[in-house]
Protein backbone atom coordinates (compact mmCIF):
# COMPACT_ATOMS: atom_id res chain seq x y z
CA UNK A 1 0.00 0.00 0.00
CA UNK A 2 1.36 3.08 -1.02
CA UNK A 3 0.00 6.47 0.36
CA UNK A 4 0.08 10.10 -1.48
CA UNK A 5 -1.69 13.71 -1.17
CA UNK A 6 -1.14 17.13 -1.22
CA UNK A 7 -1.10 19.01 2.53
CA UNK A 8 -1.81 22.79 2.02
CA UNK A 9 -0.71 24.91 4.69
CA UNK A 10 -2.49 27.53 5.03
CA UNK A 11 -2.86 30.93 7.99
CA UNK A 12 -2.75 33.93 8.60
CA UNK A 13 1.00 36.04 8.21
CA UNK A 14 3.75 35.66 11.03
CA UNK A 15 2.52 32.43 12.08
CA UNK A 16 5.08 30.38 11.52
CA UNK A 17 4.05 28.37 8.31
CA UNK A 18 7.27 28.77 6.19
CA UNK A 19 9.16 27.80 9.54
CA UNK A 20 6.99 24.71 9.80
CA UNK A 21 7.00 23.23 6.32
CA UNK A 22 10.82 23.53 5.87
CA UNK A 23 10.98 21.63 9.47
CA UNK A 24 8.65 19.14 8.04
CA UNK A 25 10.78 18.74 4.59
CA UNK A 26 13.83 18.86 5.92
CA UNK A 27 15.53 21.15 4.06
CA UNK A 28 14.91 25.27 3.74
CA UNK A 29 12.75 25.76 0.91
CA UNK A 30 10.35 28.85 1.90
CA UNK A 31 12.32 32.44 3.32
CA UNK A 32 12.07 32.78 6.88
CA UNK A 33 12.14 36.48 8.15
CA UNK A 34 10.36 38.00 11.28
CA UNK A 35 8.25 40.21 8.76
CA UNK A 36 4.88 39.21 7.61
CA UNK A 37 3.86 38.94 3.73
CA UNK A 38 7.26 36.84 3.41
CA UNK A 39 6.17 34.33 1.01
CA UNK A 40 4.15 35.44 -2.39
CA UNK A 41 4.02 32.00 -4.05
CA UNK A 42 2.81 29.06 -3.30
CA UNK A 43 6.17 26.73 -2.72
CA UNK A 44 6.17 23.01 -2.58
CA UNK A 45 8.40 20.42 -0.83
CA UNK A 46 8.16 16.90 -1.31
CA UNK A 47 8.45 14.46 1.38
CA UNK A 48 9.23 10.52 0.13
CA UNK A 49 9.31 7.32 1.85
CA UNK A 50 9.48 3.83 0.72
CA UNK A 51 5.45 3.74 0.63
CA UNK A 52 4.58 7.42 0.65
CA UNK A 53 5.04 11.04 -1.05
CA UNK A 54 3.87 13.82 0.91
CA UNK A 55 3.62 17.19 -1.24
CA UNK A 56 3.48 20.28 1.43
CA UNK A 57 3.03 23.25 -0.31
CA UNK A 58 3.93 26.96 2.01
CA UNK A 59 1.63 29.65 1.08
CA UNK A 60 1.17 33.44 1.70
CA UNK A 61 -0.73 34.73 4.51
CA UNK A 62 -4.15 35.36 4.40
CA UNK A 63 -5.00 39.31 4.25
CA UNK A 64 -7.38 41.16 2.80
CA UNK A 65 -5.71 43.07 -0.53
CA UNK A 66 -4.41 46.35 -1.23
CA UNK A 67 -2.65 46.07 -4.34
CA UNK A 68 -3.04 43.48 -7.52
CA UNK A 69 0.05 41.83 -6.41
CA UNK A 70 -1.66 40.62 -2.92
CA UNK A 71 -4.81 39.89 -4.81
CA UNK A 72 -3.05 37.14 -6.95
CA UNK A 73 -1.37 35.75 -3.42
CA UNK A 74 -4.69 35.44 -2.09
CA UNK A 75 -5.55 33.24 -5.24
CA UNK A 76 -2.33 30.73 -3.77
CA UNK A 77 -4.38 30.17 -0.76
CA UNK A 78 -7.35 29.94 -2.46
CA UNK A 79 -6.16 27.55 -4.86
CA UNK A 80 -4.62 25.61 -2.06
CA UNK A 81 -8.24 25.08 -0.62
CA UNK A 82 -9.40 23.42 -4.19
CA UNK A 83 -6.54 20.96 -4.46
CA UNK A 84 -5.82 19.64 -0.62
CA UNK A 85 -6.38 15.87 0.61
CA UNK A 86 -5.08 17.86 4.03
CA UNK A 87 -5.01 20.96 5.17
CA UNK A 88 -2.71 22.41 7.97
CA UNK A 89 -4.80 25.24 9.55
CA UNK A 90 -2.02 27.64 11.11
CA UNK A 91 -2.04 29.26 14.05
CA UNK A 92 -0.13 30.72 16.75
CA UNK A 93 -0.74 31.39 20.74
CA UNK A 94 -0.84 35.50 20.34
CA UNK A 95 -2.48 36.03 16.81
CA UNK A 96 -6.22 37.56 16.64
CA UNK A 97 -7.54 36.53 13.32
CA UNK A 98 -9.09 38.85 11.40
CA UNK A 99 -12.12 39.04 8.89
CA UNK A 100 -10.20 37.68 5.87
CA UNK A 101 -9.18 34.91 8.05
CA UNK A 102 -12.43 34.07 9.70
CA UNK A 103 -13.98 34.16 5.88
CA UNK A 104 -11.15 31.23 5.07
CA UNK A 105 -11.67 29.43 7.67
CA UNK A 106 -15.36 29.05 7.11
CA UNK A 107 -14.30 27.74 3.95
CA UNK A 108 -12.31 24.70 5.88
CA UNK A 109 -15.70 24.65 7.54
CA UNK A 110 -17.59 23.72 4.99
CA UNK A 111 -14.93 22.01 3.17
CA UNK A 112 -15.00 18.28 4.31
CA UNK A 113 -11.25 18.49 3.81
CA UNK A 114 -9.89 16.72 6.92
CA UNK A 115 -7.92 19.38 8.61
CA UNK A 116 -5.32 19.62 11.11
CA UNK A 117 -5.25 22.82 13.45
CA UNK A 118 -1.92 23.40 13.73
CA UNK A 119 -1.55 25.92 17.17
CA UNK A 120 2.59 26.97 16.63
CA UNK A 121 4.72 28.57 19.26
CA UNK A 122 3.44 27.07 22.25
CA UNK A 123 7.10 27.42 23.80
CA UNK A 124 5.47 30.89 24.04
CA UNK A 125 2.48 30.48 26.14
CA UNK A 126 1.58 28.92 29.32
CA UNK A 127 -0.55 25.75 29.86
CA UNK A 128 -3.43 27.03 31.04
CA UNK A 129 -3.41 29.40 27.94
CA UNK A 130 -2.67 26.59 25.68
CA UNK A 131 -5.35 24.74 26.63
CA UNK A 132 -8.39 27.10 26.24
CA UNK A 133 -6.75 27.37 22.71
CA UNK A 134 -7.32 24.13 22.23
CA UNK A 135 -11.17 24.37 22.93
CA UNK A 136 -11.46 27.35 21.22
CA UNK A 137 -10.28 25.32 17.94
CA UNK A 138 -12.23 22.19 18.70
CA UNK A 139 -15.79 24.53 19.24
CA UNK A 140 -14.67 26.98 15.78
CA UNK A 141 -13.59 24.04 13.43
CA UNK A 142 -15.12 20.42 15.74
CA UNK A 143 -14.13 18.05 12.90
CA UNK A 144 -10.18 19.04 12.89
CA UNK A 145 -7.94 17.31 14.82
CA UNK A 146 -5.52 20.20 16.79
CA UNK A 147 -1.74 19.86 17.36
CA UNK A 148 0.46 22.32 19.51
CA UNK A 149 3.98 22.31 17.97
CA UNK A 150 6.85 24.36 18.25
CA UNK A 151 8.49 24.68 14.71
CA UNK A 152 11.39 26.71 15.56
CA UNK A 153 11.90 24.68 18.06
CA UNK A 154 10.81 21.39 16.48
CA UNK A 155 8.78 20.59 19.19
CA UNK A 156 6.00 17.64 18.34
CA UNK A 157 6.74 18.29 14.46
CA UNK A 158 7.54 14.08 14.30
CA UNK A 159 3.94 13.87 16.19
CA UNK A 160 2.58 16.35 13.66
CA UNK A 161 3.95 14.43 10.57
CA UNK A 162 2.61 10.98 12.21
CA UNK A 163 -0.80 12.35 12.03
CA UNK A 164 -0.47 13.77 8.76
CA UNK A 165 1.08 10.16 7.86
CA UNK A 166 -2.15 8.51 9.33
CA UNK A 167 -4.33 10.90 7.10
CA UNK A 168 -2.54 10.38 3.87
CA UNK A 169 -5.12 8.75 1.01
CA UNK A 170 -3.73 5.60 -0.52
CA UNK A 171 -1.97 6.58 -4.10
CA UNK A 172 0.83 6.59 -6.49
CA UNK A 173 3.55 9.08 -6.31
CA UNK A 174 2.92 12.59 -8.44
CA UNK A 175 6.11 13.36 -8.70
CA UNK A 176 9.45 11.34 -8.85
CA UNK A 177 10.74 9.64 -5.82
CA UNK A 178 14.08 11.54 -5.87
CA UNK A 179 11.74 15.37 -6.32
CA UNK A 180 12.71 17.69 -3.09
CA UNK A 181 10.12 20.61 -4.87
CA UNK A 182 8.42 21.65 -7.78
CA UNK A 183 10.48 24.60 -8.26
CA UNK A 184 14.10 25.19 -10.16
CA UNK A 185 17.09 26.77 -8.97
CA UNK A 186 15.75 30.33 -10.83
CA UNK A 187 13.52 30.34 -8.28
CA UNK A 188 15.37 29.52 -5.17
CA UNK A 189 18.06 32.24 -5.98
CA UNK A 190 15.57 35.01 -6.60
CA UNK A 191 13.89 33.96 -2.77
CA UNK A 192 17.38 33.96 -1.06
CA UNK A 193 18.18 37.44 -2.73
CA UNK A 194 14.70 38.86 -1.78
CA UNK A 195 14.96 37.12 1.84
CA UNK A 196 18.24 39.26 2.54
CA UNK A 197 16.36 42.46 1.38
CA UNK A 198 13.81 41.36 4.08
CA UNK A 199 16.65 41.16 6.84
CA UNK A 200 18.49 44.08 5.59
CA UNK A 201 15.87 47.04 4.32
CA UNK A 202 12.93 48.52 6.55
CA UNK A 203 9.43 49.72 6.18
CA UNK A 204 8.05 49.51 2.81
CA UNK A 205 11.37 48.64 0.96
CA UNK A 206 11.16 44.74 1.31
CA UNK A 207 7.48 45.14 -0.20
CA UNK A 208 8.24 46.78 -2.86
CA UNK A 209 10.81 44.42 -4.29
CA UNK A 210 10.81 41.65 -6.70
CA UNK A 211 13.68 39.92 -8.28
CA UNK A 212 14.37 38.47 -11.77
CA UNK A 213 17.09 36.07 -12.72
CA UNK A 214 18.69 37.29 -15.80
CA UNK A 215 20.95 34.59 -15.95
CA UNK A 216 21.94 31.44 -14.22
CA UNK A 217 24.78 29.26 -15.92
CA UNK A 218 26.10 26.38 -14.55
CA UNK A 219 30.03 25.63 -14.66
CA UNK A 220 31.67 22.94 -13.34
CA UNK A 221 33.39 24.63 -10.31
CA UNK A 222 31.00 27.67 -9.94
CA UNK A 223 27.35 28.22 -11.18
CA UNK A 224 26.90 32.36 -12.40
CA UNK A 225 24.08 34.12 -11.78
CA UNK A 226 23.19 37.77 -12.78
CA UNK A 227 19.62 39.02 -10.94
CA UNK A 228 18.01 42.23 -11.15
CA UNK A 229 16.51 44.13 -8.14
CA UNK A 230 13.36 46.00 -9.27
CA UNK A 231 11.60 48.27 -7.41
CA UNK A 232 8.25 50.22 -7.13
CA UNK A 233 9.63 53.45 -7.45
CA UNK A 234 13.03 55.78 -8.48
CA UNK A 235 13.68 57.03 -4.76
CA UNK A 236 13.82 53.12 -3.40
CA UNK A 237 16.71 52.41 -6.00
CA UNK A 238 19.45 54.54 -3.95
CA UNK A 239 18.49 53.44 -0.91
CA UNK A 240 18.72 49.75 -1.95
CA UNK A 241 21.80 50.41 -3.66
CA UNK A 242 23.27 52.51 -0.03
CA UNK A 243 25.98 55.07 0.11
CA UNK A 244 29.17 53.79 -2.18
CA UNK A 245 26.92 50.89 -3.05
CA UNK A 246 27.88 49.53 0.35
CA UNK A 247 24.08 47.98 1.05
CA UNK A 248 24.00 46.54 -2.39
CA UNK A 249 27.10 44.51 -1.42
CA UNK A 250 25.99 43.26 2.20
CA UNK A 251 22.84 41.95 0.46
CA UNK A 252 24.76 40.31 -1.97
CA UNK A 253 27.71 38.94 -0.03
CA UNK A 254 24.63 37.37 2.13
CA UNK A 255 22.96 35.93 -0.89
CA UNK A 256 26.15 34.17 -1.99
CA UNK A 257 27.23 32.86 0.98
CA UNK A 258 23.42 30.95 1.25
CA UNK A 259 23.35 30.21 -2.09
CA UNK A 260 26.48 28.55 -2.02
CA UNK A 261 25.65 26.50 1.26
CA UNK A 262 22.53 25.33 -1.09
CA UNK A 263 23.71 24.23 -4.24
CA UNK A 264 27.45 23.54 -1.99
CA UNK A 265 28.90 24.66 -5.26
CA UNK A 266 30.73 28.03 -5.57
CA UNK A 267 28.68 30.94 -6.53
CA UNK A 268 29.27 34.43 -9.00
CA UNK A 269 26.62 36.48 -8.22
CA UNK A 270 26.11 39.97 -10.07
CA UNK A 271 23.09 41.97 -8.72
CA UNK A 272 21.67 45.40 -10.46
CA UNK A 273 18.92 47.37 -9.38
CA UNK A 274 16.13 49.33 -11.75
CA UNK A 275 13.13 50.96 -11.52
CA UNK A 276 9.39 49.45 -12.71
CA UNK A 277 7.00 51.46 -11.82
CA UNK A 278 4.27 50.08 -9.65
CA UNK A 279 4.77 47.24 -10.75
CA UNK A 280 2.64 45.70 -8.02
CA UNK A 281 -0.45 46.95 -9.96
CA UNK A 282 0.26 45.79 -13.50
CA UNK A 283 -0.91 42.90 -14.96
CA UNK A 284 1.66 42.05 -17.25
CA UNK A 285 4.49 42.77 -14.54
CA UNK A 286 2.84 39.92 -12.48
CA UNK A 287 2.36 37.73 -15.46
CA UNK A 288 6.28 38.10 -15.93
CA UNK A 289 6.87 37.56 -12.65
CA UNK A 290 5.15 34.58 -11.77
CA UNK A 291 2.04 35.87 -9.70
CA UNK A 292 -0.18 35.23 -12.98
CA UNK A 293 -0.48 32.53 -15.41
CA UNK A 294 -0.30 33.67 -19.15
Amino acid sequence: MHKSGFVNIIGNPNVGKSTLMNALVGEKLSIITSKAQTTRHRIMGIVNGDDFQIVYSDTPGILKPSYRLQESMMKFVTGALTDADIVLYVTDTVEKGDAASEAIVDRILTSGIPTIVVINKVDLTTQPELEALVDKWHERLPQAEIVPVSALKEFNVAGLFDLILKKLPEGEPYYPKDALTDKTMRFFASEIIREKIFLNYRKEIPYSVEIAIDEYREEPDMDRITATIYVARESQKGIIIGHRGEMLKKVGTAARIELEQFIDKKVFLQLHVKVNDDWRNSDAQLRRFGYESE
